[in-house]
């Protein structure tokens, strides 16, 4: 089985392109989403961020995920102890997913810091979607489910594009202009046939 990270900054598409690859068959693990669920349903981790940041930021149905931004944003050493503490366990969820998918001939990871939390290390390639940051911008205010600050703030705490190319195995522009589906099949393709290809900036 090959492990295909795929990742890029807030309102780069990965989501998006992500929903594709699971169209077409193969199982995607949103590291995101499931490291919400994990904060929600893990006691232990639950404690941990309770005595790392306070007994308010843990609610009946899990972290108060609101309170826990305003921290993390405005406190890069807060930002940093909280992955501390949700990276692992969240690493250790995909691998007993991992286990569940074993037939399949690839899998994609996605996550918006695969590069930031070093999970490139546990996989076999890692595709970065990019596009132009005032694109990004607005795509996300297009959602209408935060301010253009809160953005900015998100965007401060990724790592630039330049950063992340040349840790990248492939590059994948969505810049609306560049056609993406093509690339993605031929991606397909190439994965189920147990191939890896060389970078691409398409």
């Amino acid at each position: 089985m090959l492990k295909i990270g795929l990742t890029g900054g807030i309102g780069s598409g990965k989501s998006l392109i992500c929903r594709i690859f699971s169209i077409l068959g193969a199982p995607v693990y949103d590291a995101d989403h499931e490291a919400k669920r994990i904060m929600r349903e893990d006691a232990r981790l639950k404690g941990q961020l309770s005595e790392a940041f306070g007994p308010d930021v843990i609610k009946e149905d899990g972290p108060d995920r609101r309170l826990l931004a305003g921290i993390i944003f405005n406190d890069p050493g807060a930002l940093k102890l909280i992955n501390s503490l949700v990276h692992p366990a969240v690493l250790h969820d995909f691998k007993s997913w991992l286990k569940k998918h074993g037939d399949a001939p690839y899998i994609i990871k996605e996550a918006a810091i695969i590069f930031e939390s070093a999970m490139h290390k546990y996989l076999d390639t890692v595709i970065l979607i990019t596009a132009p940051e005032e694109l990004r911008m607005n795509r996300v205010l297009l959602r209408g489910t935060e301010g253009e600050k809160s953005i900015k703030q998100r965007m401060a705490n990724q790592w630039p594009d330049e950063k992340k190319i040349p840790l990248a195995g492939l590059v994948l522009v969505n810049d609306n202009i560049s056609p993406v589906l093509p690339v993605i099949l031929r991606l397909h393709s190439e994965f189920s046939n147990g191939h890896l290809p060389g970078e691409m900036k398409k």
